[in-house]
């Protein structure tokens, strides 16, 4: 039997280097190694023949890898005994973001058409017989993509994809610390969230990626109706990009929380400007007027405004290299116009390294966003669910005027993953009925869309009679209602159960 350390080292081993894995596949593989009868130990699987872990995971290629990784870890002094926090050599070859969008089609249309999930079923008839057999990560990806159809109707599917996976995303760190399987904080108790606007999820707080200039409208057979959004108490209405995406006019000075590291400490403040000469003025005020900031060792800048021709913009390191461009890729990645921005740093004494981008980061989203609070510019536009864990771990700076600075969960993926996941209940072990793979892919995608249909009936029963905190807020309890039973502890990970649809229909609002 193996040890929960056997366990932790061998999860370590998977989520690491060069073929590292998700926590969630990591665990997935070790509940197969597990059913495999190998014991979930590093120098076991080293001794296994590799058709022997081959069979257990279903893919050649991730068990050679495996396998070669147990031997290596196994060698005297080999470095990869500790694959958590190997550091990559400066030679190695940069690898893609698993969260760059590398693909995405030209227009919106194209896109949202190419993560098109199957047709409703709503045959109340034919949803109280039908039983699915799933684990529960998958479940709650199901459930925020429908939920937000209701409390975000402005999200266009690609969106809810990307949050929803967020959200997965979350809990699973959340059960993985709970159950010992990772430790420290996360990325978003350390602060790599901060600033960054948020939205509730099924009681998550996700950090968002706003998709300014995202245009897509809802189909008219998809559209719902009376969803009210309870900040305003009235229906929610579309607004335009430029709209939600200029800084309204404040004429005052929002500022950050200070961050100290190593004896340097950073600032950050923010105003609407509308033009450069207004941008020059009040910078120049700002210094006139503030001795403080006069004896700091740089007084990093950068704004944009709107112009006659286009969008204007400028930045000004101030002795601090790169630090100029790095606050001005913050502010073209939220496409933030008519705003001055202003990072201060005391330098300390001591080097700061690429920890310096994440430092500036941090108070440039804090003075950000409290000027969004401010001019009360929540806005409708689109978003993308960011990955604060792969933000911490690239520890780089954004670069240039697109997402690609900012790891997101790609839509992609997370459509492919429910495509997958929505089985039927396995068949008596004597039965010598078989299905094709066609068959049990068209069986899954069958099973998927009776499953966003049956929710997509519980949300509608509710969605007249409560506002959108109310319901993404109950969302979670009837999730923890229907959701398939699994063992307790490290051995439930991954586990599969039953998940009735007359269960999810039974939570209706009755009458």
């Amino acid at each position: 039997m193996a040890t929960q350390k056997d366990v932790q080292d061998l999860l370590r081993l998977l989520t690491a280097g060069r073929n590292k894995v998700s926590m969630m596949a990591a665990m997935g593989r070790v509940k197969a190694l597990q059913a495999a009868n190998l014991r979930s130990s590093i120098s076991q699987i080293a001794e296994a023949d590799l058709n022997t872990i081959s069979s257990a995971i279903s893919d050649e290629k991730a068990a050679k890898a495996l396998l070669s990784a147990c031997k290596t870890s196994l060698k005297p002094g080999s470095s990869s005994k500790h694959p958590a926090t190997e550091p990559l050599s400066s030679s190695s070859k940069k690898q893609k973001s698993a969260y760059e969008l590398s693909n995405e089609p030209q227009t919106p249309a194209e896109l949202e058409a190419s993560l098109a999930l199957p047709k409703l079923i709503k045959d109340e008839e034919r949803l109280k017989e039908a039983v699915i057999y799933t684990n529960r990560a998958p479940l709650v990806l199901a459930f925020a993509v429908a939920l937000l159809t209701y409390t975000r109707p402005e999200q266009p599917l690609s969106s809810r994809l990307s949050l929803g996976q967020a959200v997965v995303s979350l809990n699973s760190r959340s059960k993985a610390v709970s159950l010992g399987l990772q430790s420290g904080k996360g990325a978003d108790e350390e602060g790599w969230g901060q600033g960054q606007p948020k939205v509730r999820v099924m009681g998550r707080e996700v950090s968002v990626l706003k998709r300014s200039g995202y245009e897509w409208k809802e189909a008219p057979e998809e559209k719902k109706e009376h969803v009210e959004d309870a900040s305003t108490q009235g229906p929610i209405t579309a607004q335009s990009s430029a709209e939600v995406s200029t800084i309204k006019r404040t004429d005052s000075w929002t500022v950050s929380s200070s961050v100290t590291s190593k004896k340097s400490t950073f600032v950050a403040r923010s105003i609407t400007v509308k033009s450069p000469s207004e941008a020059i003025s009040a910078l120049q005020k700002l210094m006139a007027s503030n001795g403080e900031l006069r004896d700091a060792s740089h007084n990093i800048t950068a704004w944009r405004v709107s112009g006659d021709h286009g969008i204007i913009e400028d930045s000004n390191d101030d002795g601090e290299a790169g630090g100029g461009r790095h606050i001005l890729g913050l502010l073209q990645s939220d496409n933030a116009v008519n705003v001055l921005l202003v990072v201060t740093r005391w330098y300390g004494g001591i080097m700061l390294g690429t920890d310096r981008w994440r430092i500036m980061s941090q108070v440039s989203r804090d003075a950000l966003s409290q000027r969004l609070r401010v001019a009360g510019v929540v806005g409708q536009e689109a978003l993308w669910g960011l990955d604060l864990e792969a933000m911490r771990s690239r520890d780089a700076p954004v670069t240039g005027g697109t997402s690609a600075g900012m790891p997101m969960y790609q839509p992609g993926p997370a459509r492919s993953y429910i495509l997958k996941a929505f089985g039927s209940p396995p068949l008596a072990a004597d039965s010598k009925k078989k299905k094709s793979g066609t068959a049990l892919e068209l069986e899954r995608e069958e099973n998927l869309g009776s499953l966003l249909g049956a929710l997509d009936l519980l949300f509608s029963s509710w969605a007249d009679h409560l506002d959108r905190e109310e319901l993404d807020r109950r969302a979670w309890g009837w999730y923890v209602q229907v959701r398939p039973n699994v063992e307790s502890g490290v051995a439930g990970w991954g586990g599969k159960g039953e998940v009735r649809l007359a269960d999810i229909l039974e939570l209706r609002r009755k009458g």
